[in-house]
């Protein structure tokens, strides 16, 4: 491990010498994730990606490295498509999320490379780190923290840094 690595505990995430609550998944953490199994999948994860909401995060306010999302950005969670566990843009026919969304969950998004780029059908999409709805409130399978806590994250975050959950 390295000073860079985000780190899930027991009792929060450790990163840069400090810990924050996050929430996880509403079925803890696994080794064996599927696709809507509302866990968190242990192992080592890296960061590739970091998406914010332009229309409600000034560009400033985040790294160089952040992609703004579009209206018509979405992500693939249906696993027997070929752009499963990928980005798409609408009008998309089969199974997806909406990464531009109304609630501010996704105003803030570090993408992981679980099941990505080669993804294997069922094995789980879509697993971020990304807004809390509220404090204590699980997630389908990301991790969730609180805004000025992930804002605080990412401005410090290296891309490739990695996401380190461990089965408890």
């Amino acid at each position: 491990m390295t000073p860079d690595d985000l780190v899930l505990t027991p009792t929060g995430l450790r990163f840069q010498g400090r810990r924050f609550p996050v929430t996880i998944g509403r079925n803890g953490i696994t080794t064996a994730k599927r696709e809507g199994d509302g866990a968190t999948p242990a192992g080592q994860h890296r960061i590739v990606g970091l998406l914010y909401r332009p229309d409600r995060i000034a560009r400033t306010a985040v790294p160089r490295w952040a992609v703004p999302i579009g209206p018509q950005d979405l992500w693939c969670d249906a696993p027997d498509h070929t752009d499963y566990n990928h980005m798409v843009r609408a009008p998309f026919g089969d199974s997806h999320e909406k990464l531009r969304r109304a609630d501010p969950l996704y105003d803030l998004v570090l993408i992981t490379d679980w099941n990505w780029p080669w993804a294997v059908p069922g094995k789980g999409s879509a697993i971020f780190l990304h807004l809390q709805r509220r404090p204590g409130y699980p997630t389908a399978g990301c991790v969730a923290f609180r805004r000025a806590d992930l804002f605080w994250v990412v401005n410090r975050l290296r891309p490739g840094a990695r996401l380190i959950v461990r089965p408890h």
